[in-house]
C-alpha cells in the first residue's frame, strides 16, 4: 500500500500538518510538532493509512482528535489507540458516541499540542456534539464537517438555527485562518454556489482554479476563511431564513 502524502502544509518551525486522502472523498490530518516531537491525528477514518504513515517517518502516535461521532471520522480510533495506547480526544457530551473516548472536552477548554496551544470550538448542526480544534496562534481550524470549502454540513441531528450560530462563529475568526475540512466537496459544493450567486466573480474565478485543480488530482482543501467570506453562499447569509432556504436547496440539488 502505498500513499499519496502531500508535503507538509506548514514549515518545519510551525505546526506541521500533512494530508492523508482515504475512503472516496475523506481526508485524514497528521499533526506534528517537530521540537517536542508530538504527534497527533485528526478524523481517523481508518487506522492502516496512519500506521503507514508513521512508520514510513518512524514517529510514534501520542494523541488522536476526534470532532464528531461519525464513523468515517472515528473508525480508526479503537485499532490506533490499541497500537499505540493514546489518549483519544473527544466532546464531552458524545462519550456515549465516541469510540475509545477517555479525555472529555468542554466548549472553550484549551489545551496544548507540545507548544501550540488549542481552543475547542462547540459548533453543534451537523451533529449535536460536534467540535473543532482551533490552533489560534497558528491560525489552522480543524472543523470536520461544519464547513467546507463554498459548502457546510448536512443537519443530521442539529437544527438550522444552531448550524446557523456555528458558520456565525466562525466567521468571527481572523480572515486568514486555514480550514482544514474532512472531505473533498469542493467542485460539488462550487456547483451549487453558482446556481443561487451567478453573477460573484470571485465564485466564477475560484471554480475555474478549482476544476484545474481536480483535473490534476490535486486537493482543494485547506482553504482560507477569507476565500469563504467571498465565495460561500452559507457564510455569507445574513438571516436564519435565508441560511435555511439554502440549506434546503443543496439538500435537494
Amino acid at each position: 500500500m502505498k500513499l499519496n502524502n502531500n508535503p507538509s502544509i506548514k514549515a518545519q518551525s510551525g505546526l506541521q500538518v500533512f494530508q492523508l486522502p482515504v475512503l472516496q472523498d475523506n481526508y485524514i490530518y497528521i499533526l506534528r510538532d517537530e521540537s517536542t516531537q508530538k504527534t497527533a491525528v485528526v478524523d481517523p477514518a481508518l487506522p492502516e493509512p496512519v500506521n503507514l504513515f508513521l512508520k514510513e517517518k518512524n514517529w510514534k502516535l501520542d494523541f488522536i482528535f476526534t470532532t464528531h461521532h461519525h464513523w468515517d471520522h472515528t473508525g480508526g480510533n479503537i485499532k490506533l489507540k490499541k497500537k499505540w495506547n493514546c489518549p483519544i480526544f473527544g466532546f464531552v457530551e458524545d462519550t456515549h458516541r465516541i469510540p475509545g473516548i477517555d479525555t472529555h472536552l468542554q466548549e472553550g477548554e484549551q489545551f496544548s499540542f507540545g507548544k501550540f496551544p488549542c481552543r475547542i470550538l462547540f459548533l453543534p448542526g451537523h451533529t449535536l456534539g460536534h467540535i473543532a480544534y482551533w490552533f489560534f496562534e497558528e491560525k489552522k481550524l480543524f472543523i470536520g464537517d461544519t464547513l467546507f470549502a463554498m459548502g457546510c454540513g448536512r443537519l443530521f441531528e442539529g437544527s438550522p438555527q444552531q448550524m446557523f450560530a456555528s458558520l456565525n462563529q466562525i466567521k468571527s475568526s481572523p480572515p486568514e485562518t486555514e480550514i482544514f475540512c474532512a472531505h473533498e466537496y469542493t467542485e460539488k459544493n462550487g456547483h451549487f454556489a453558482l446556481s443561487v450567486d451567478p453573477q460573484n466573480k470571485n465564485l466564477k474565478n475560484r471554480m475555474t482554479e478549482v476544476k484545474a485543480n481536480r483535473k490534476k488530482n490535486k486537493p482543494t482543501v485547506p482553504f482560507f476563511l477569507s476565500e469563504e467570506l467571498k465565495t460561500n453562499p452559507f457564510l455569507r447569509a445574513t438571516t436564519l431564513e435565508e441560511f435555511t432556504q439554502l440549506r434546503k436547496k443543496r439538500d435537494f440539488f
